[in-house]
């Protein structure tokens, strides 16, 4: 059984999360506590770890060939975890989701084409658009009975003959909004109707919290198949993010052959080994474990939202339906938004993704990590109850 409230010291063991706290956040204390990037503060799972010491104990670590057996375990996750079939020749890896994006929209689109975002969503979409010379139109989500939906009928009256991809993220980062069945085929008719290029970000799919169910574009909305190309990974579910491998997924042979063509002339249709080994052993090996981290997940989202609505009067939780990345408004406090970041980062020592960075719609909230044990999340429980403690008169 996995011990989630162990706390693991990661300074200076090149932990982004941790070692670059500092020089990014300007939060030099010693017991500063970051609550930011999308990474978990968790023990891989025990058939990751027996894999890479096996790997480890052979000693000889020479070029990592066939990756079919990876892309064979990928295949068999998604059908036990979410009912859903595909074929492994589907499957093109890439260092990461992120770097993935940046294929696709070089496979896909030219310079200066425009690519639809949903905002608020995860900033690193932002960031390779425009690495990629290309423009993001943004389709600002709307929130309604807390939770975020998608205007696709002012998102039509945007659109430009240069209008040629659509970034999803499914689940929502940083909402946590889990689409259901009619959101997903809705957005796929539209894709269809104006001959658009589907971009499914599912890294999230496997991080559902209580009775949620993710579906997965395809299954939603087959039909869109042919536009369709979905990006997974084991990095998020099971704390490998320094693995950095993902996976593109397509059943579209043209489409898939554009990508790898991308790959081969990046230089990146070789794979890392380590990471290749780790993903590959938390899919065939991650289910137990998996299940013990979500409740655990769940209790920490809980913990956090009761704990800080209370030490801050009228800040407000979107209610999370999956990820462990709490969405939280302040704008009901009546303090600024410099002030709200100014009490988190200087009196309370914890470093957190400013709303702003995630496009329109962010300016008044702060995405808080709460992967944590829960003995380090309560001491930033108490150290934002303690920044906030004027406002209870």
């Amino acid at each position: 059984m996995s011990d989630f409230d162990r706390v693991i010291e990661r300074r200076g063991t090149h932990a982004t999360k941790w070692d670059m706290m500092a020089k990014l956040s300007g939060i030099n204390a010693a017991d500063g506590i970051p609550m930011w990037v999308a990474d978990m503060d968790f023990a891989a799972p025990p058939g990751v770890t027996q894999a890479l010491a096996a790997v480890v104990e052979r000693g000889v670590h020479g070029y990592y060939a066939d990756n079919g057996s990876w892309a064979a375990a990928l295949a068999d996750w998604l059908a036990r975890r979410h009912g859903l079939s595909i074929d492994p020749e589907w499957v093109s890896p890439t260092p990461g989701v992120v770097s993935g994006l940046g294929l696709i929209l070089q496979a896909v689109s030219e310079p200066g084409d425009e690519v639809v975002v949903f905002p608020p969503a995860y900033h690193a979409f932002r960031k390779i658009i425009l690495a990629n010379e290309r423009r993001i139109l943004d389709a600002q989500l709307v929130e309604r009975q807390g939770r975020y939906v998608m205007d696709l009928d002012a998102l039509r009256a945007m659109l430009t003959p240069r209008t040629k991809v659509v970034f999803f993220c499914s689940p929502h980062n940083p909402g946590g909004t889990v689409w259901s069945a009619d959101e997903i085929k809705a957005l796929a008719g539209f894709c269809t109707e104006h001959d658009l290029i589907l971009v499914s970000d599912e890294i999230h799919c496997d991080l559902v919290l209580d009775s949620a169910k993710h579906i997965p574009t395809i299954a939603a909305a087959p039909e869109v198949a042919d536009r369709l190309i979905t990006c997974v990974a084991a990095t998020k579910t099971f704390n490998l993010a320094g693995a950095h491998v993902g996976a593109c997924v397509t059943s579209n042979p043209e489409l898939k052959r554009k990508l790898d063509a991308r790959i081969a002339a990046s230089g990146l249709g070789s794979y890392a080994a380590f990471g290749m080994i780790a993903t590959e052993a938390a899919w065939r090996t991650g289910d137990a474990w998996l299940d013990e981290l979500l409740p655990y997940l769940a209790g920490n989202r809980d913990l956090l939202d009761s704990r800080i609505e209370a030490a801050a009067p009228g800040a407000r939780s979107m209610r999370l339906d999956a990820t462990y990345l709490a969405w939280v408004n302040f704008s009901g406090t009546g303090l600024k938004a410099e002030d709200v970041a100014k009490r988190v980062s200087e009196r309370a020592r914890i470093f957190v993704s400013p709303g702003a960075q995630f496009g329109p719609g962010g300016e008044t909230w702060l995405r808080f990590n709460f992967a944590t044990p829960r003995p380090i999340l309560r001491e930033a429980l108490d150290r934002l109850d303690d920044a906030f403690r004027d406002l209870r008169g």
